[in-house]
């Protein structure tokens, strides 16, 4: 427990840039708890599975808020939800038994590489361009499977998927942030179950507190200050310019990238 101003810390700074640039916040809280949990000499081929597994748990709370908010707002086009969900689900829960099959290092390659991805992305302001219509039943079924899948490998809420895929096929930039919003709730349920259960299935004991590959005390403390700080981070954006704002989570997530992928050798 002598641990928690670091999970205090760690929920105030991704809370607060989450309401900033509206990210659910996992690409920066996923490597930050793995040197955690390295510190507190955690299973070492476990580390990253719960570090994703906590991540995934904590975006249930700060997608539902964003869910009701954008609601309100009534910008969710309720009717891709409905059919997009399907998939989404069967891709989360596939991909968090996949991921429990793989090693740390293996994972961390992967999430390195979309960290550096995300970053560059963001940095450029790469945004496609709209060029087809929504997919029928089927397409959007296998578009949630994969957004699902991607999306519980490295912890997201899977916005940075589904805002391009929805604006590709023509749908209003509001609206498609907006669908995404509530995309990202059962994302997050479907991933922290995942996450649970084979956590739960696998041999090697987890640390105390640890429910399946979500560690509580890291879940609770940076779910209490996000809470907090998500509100003043949406505040800045209003009062202030985020460009430069925006340069620095970039930066932080190369720095994050970088200290992750020397780790790997």
């Amino acid at each position: 427990m002598e641990w928690w101003p670091a999970y205090l810390l760690l929920g105030t700074i991704v809370g607060f840039f989450a309401g900033l640039l509206g990210i659910g916040g996992g690409l920066m809280m996923v490597p930050v708890l793995t040197f955690i949990f390295g510190a507190q000499h955690f299973p070492p081929d476990r580390i990253l599975h719960l570090a994703l597994g906590t991540t995934m748990a904590a975006i249930i709370f700060t997608a539902a808020s964003s869910l009701r908010a954008h609601h309100a707002h009534g910008a969710v086009n309720w009717q891709v939800v409905k059919y997009i969900t399907p998939g989404i689900i069967l891709g989360t829960l596939g991909g968090a038994t996949l991921v429990s099959m793989l090693s740390s290092h293996v994972l961390s390659i992967i999430f390195v590489a979309f960290i550096y991805s995300a970053a560059t992305q963001m940095l450029l302001g790469i945004n496609p361009k709209p060029s087809r219509k929504l997919p029928g039943r089927f397409g959007m079924l296998g578009a949630g499977s994969v957004i699902g899948m991607v999306s519980s490998f490295v912890a997201i809420g899977g916005g940075l998927l589904t805002v391009p895929f929805l604006s590709i096929c023509n749908v209003r930039l509001q609206h498609a942030i907006g669908t995404s919003a509530a995309v990202g709730f059962p994302i997050a349920v479907a991933g922290a179950i995942g996450y649970i259960v084979n956590g739960m299935a696998q041999s090697q004991p987890l640390p105390e507190y640890s429910l399946g590959y979500i560690y509580l005390p890291a879940l609770g403390w940076t779910v209490l200050a996000s809470m907090l700080t998500a509100p003043l981070g949406a505040k800045t954006t209003h009062i202030m310019q985020t460009a430069t704002l925006r340069k620095i989570f970039v930066v932080l997530l190369y720095l994050l990238g970088t200290r992750m992928l020397i780790g790997l050798f």
